[in-house]
């Protein structure tokens, strides 16, 4: 990874973001074309399922770099750190457990729905404490 990546957290979330997204368009294109010949009708939920949260941990990711880009400090990288943890999981362990019937993967996969929800968290107070370049009020 180069200098320029690791010193800006907007890029960082914006390549890892999209990382994500992609990853998840490839197992959702798998989930679709050639999971359903292969799984049961509870088992091809439970990959959707997995295929969605991963998405939905993609594009918020990529909106914690907007949030950084717009309120700077730890908080939107740390949110898009608990997407990234959530994903891998959550989705990771669902993708897992889908593949091997491994069972106990599914105790581990709220950790990583916990890890999402503090992203969010995360997210939702980063305009409040950002310690540097906070757009200035309006209000007079």
């Amino acid at each position: 990874m180069s200098d320029s990546v690791r010193r800006s957290p907007d890029r960082f979330l914006v390549l890892t973001g999209a990382l994500l997204g992609l990853l998840a368009v490839v197992a959702g294109t798998f989930a679709a074309h050639v999971v359903p010949d292969y799984l049961d009708d509870h088992a091809l939920k439970t990959f959707e399922t997995a295929v969605r949260y991963h998405m939905y941990n993609a594009l918020a990711t990529l909106a914690c770099a907007w949030v950084w880009s717009r309120w700077p400090g730890r908080m939107p990288l740390l949110a898009g750190w608990m997407f990234v943890i959530g994903t891998a999981l959550f989705s990771g362990c669902l993708y897992i457990l889908v593949a091997t019937g491994a069972k106990w993967l599914g105790m581990i996969a709220p950790i990583g729905g916990s890890a999402m929800i503090v992203g969010w968290l995360l997210m939702a107070i980063a305009p409040f404490v950002a310690t540097k370049g906070a757009p200035r009020s309006t209000d007079t």
